[in-house]
């Protein structure tokens, strides 16, 4: 297995806590996380989105990592869902201050691996070349 496909299953095994403290049962895991109030149908309704999103990022991402036609694809996706994830919680970081510790970590792990994405990408396109 090559060092890409490696990442994305790496990425896919750390996404998949996240996901599911998003939305398995946001009233408990958001008031453990975070100290917020997730009540209400809209509320879990949203987290219980965002958390479909990250998992349809992660399945993306194992199909990238299993199969070779779709991993640059893949390695696209997860820079571009990393550095979004990144940039919306820097501009919140600017307008509204410091989060939660456990927010601003989520943070750094996204840029650190959209920038390891970019490594990756470069690295499966000279594999390619083979």
């Amino acid at each position: 297995m090559t060092l890409p496909a490696k990442f994305l299953i790496f990425a896919v095994l750390g996404l998949t806590p996240i996901a599911l403290s998003y939305g398995l049962y946001p009233p408990i895991t958001m008031q453990f996380l975070f100290g917020i109030e997730a009540e209400g149908t809209n509320f879990t309704h949203i987290f219980r989105a965002i958390m479909g999103l990250y998992f349809a990022n992660a399945l993306f991402w194992l199909l990238g990592a299993y199969k070779q036609k779709y991993r640059l694809a893949a390695l696209y996706s997860l820079v571009i869902f990393m550095f979004g994830l990144g940039a919306g919680r820097f501009l919140s970081l600017i307008i509204d201050g410091m989060p939660h510790w456990l927010l601003f970590v989520y943070l750094l792990l996204e840029i650190g691996f959209g920038v390891a994405g970019i490594y990756m990408i470069k690295k499966s396109g000279k594999e390619e070349l083979k």
